[in-house]
């Protein structure tokens, strides 16, 4: 009896799991998640009484009396045109609604974030109505908590969809048109997203990291985001800015403040600031990144970045400037 009770709470607990943790619907930490949480809750208990009430008309034939007759009108007007109508005429003013609170105006200095998906990262462009300077990043999206921001979504190359479970439901990006979407976060905190519309190979590697920060520190942030990139501090570090503007890094990658201006990858002006490397593929920290500048193809295959044919004093070099980038 203890051994069966021990299983059972076993079993609860990991189910339970799925239910909270920073990707995950049924835990929201914005109004529009909320409200995608509670229309679900309506259909989960909907759909649960239509079925019971589907197995007990399925029932009654073998529960009633032999010479009680069956009335066939009763179950094709009834459960085939009756419950079918009220239950879409009570959910489609519903959903109706709840779509969109996903697209409500936000305040008129709002702040909007151009959010661009390409193979197989995230591009992203701040910019608060007002005419503050714009802020360039990528495969991480920074919000203040507690205000609603507008979101742009493009894609460059085929259909991705933006998708932060926490925070919203999901929003297909598809080339040549620009969607439109509100999202707010009601707490600090770190949530995670991803592209939920299959993109090639890597689409499992096409991770997005939402932080929300208190206001204030939103703001020391982008301010820090829109200053250049940080002069070298080091000969080793002189020497990899160096090696970066030479070599083949900046036809793809820019660095604001340098001769590196490539649109083709992510902007890498504060790169050691962001959590990950690859779009969520790895740490971002001096190993793991000198292991990527080497070669990409080992973690994340079919990336559009080739592997880096570099001696070590190069490497060490490249990565020491990079690894300053904050």
């Amino acid at each position: 009896m203890r051994r069966d009770q021990s299983a059972l709470s076993l079993c609860t607990a990991v189910l339970l799991s799925g239910c909270s943790g920073r990707q995950s619907a049924l835990d929201p930490a914005g109004p529009s998640a909320a409200s995608i949480h509670l229309l679900g809750i309506f259909m989960y208990v909907g759909a649960a009484l239509v079925t019971l009430l589907v197995t007990v008309l399925m029932l009654l034939p073998f529960l009633r009396r032999r010479e009680s007759p069956v009335n066939h009108n009763l179950f094709l007007w009834g459960g085939g045109v009756a419950l079918p109508f009220f239950t879409l005429v009570a959910l489609v003013p519903y959903v109706m609604t709840v779509g969109h609170e996903t697209r409500a105006a936000p305040a008129p200095d709002r702040l909007t974030i151009d959010v661009t998906g390409s193979l197989w990262w995230w591009e992203m462009a701040y910019q608060r109505t007002g005419g503050v300077s714009a802020v360039a990043s990528a495969n991480e999206l920074r919000l203040p908590a507690g205000e609603p921001v507008e979101l742009l979504l493009h894609a460059n190359d085929v259909i991705h969809s933006f998708w932060v479970p926490n925070l919203a439901g999901k929003t297909d990006m598809i080339p040549g048109r620009v969607n439109r979407m509100v999202i707010q976060a009601d707490r600090p905190g770190v949530y995670r997203g991803q592209c939920a519309e299959y993109c090639g190979y890597q689409h499992a590697h096409m991770v997005l990291y939402v932080i929300a920060d208190a206001p204030d520190d939103y703001e020391r942030w982008a301010a820090q985001q829109r200053r250049p990139a940080a002069t070298p501090a080091t000969a080793e570090q002189t020497r990899g800015r160096d090696l970066f503007v030479r070599r083949n890094c900046a036809m793809c990658h820019a660095i604001d403040g340098t001769s590196a201006q490539g649109r083709h990858a992510p902007n890498l002006t504060h790169v050691a600031s962001r959590m990950t490397i690859g779009a969520g593929t790895l740490e971002n920290d001096t190993a793991r990144r000198a292991a990527w500048i080497l070669d990409p193809q080992q973690f994340k295959p079919g990336a559009t970045m080739p592997a880096q044919n570099l001696p070590p004093d190069e490497l060490l070099a490249l990565n020491a400037y990079l690894g300053s980038l904050q």
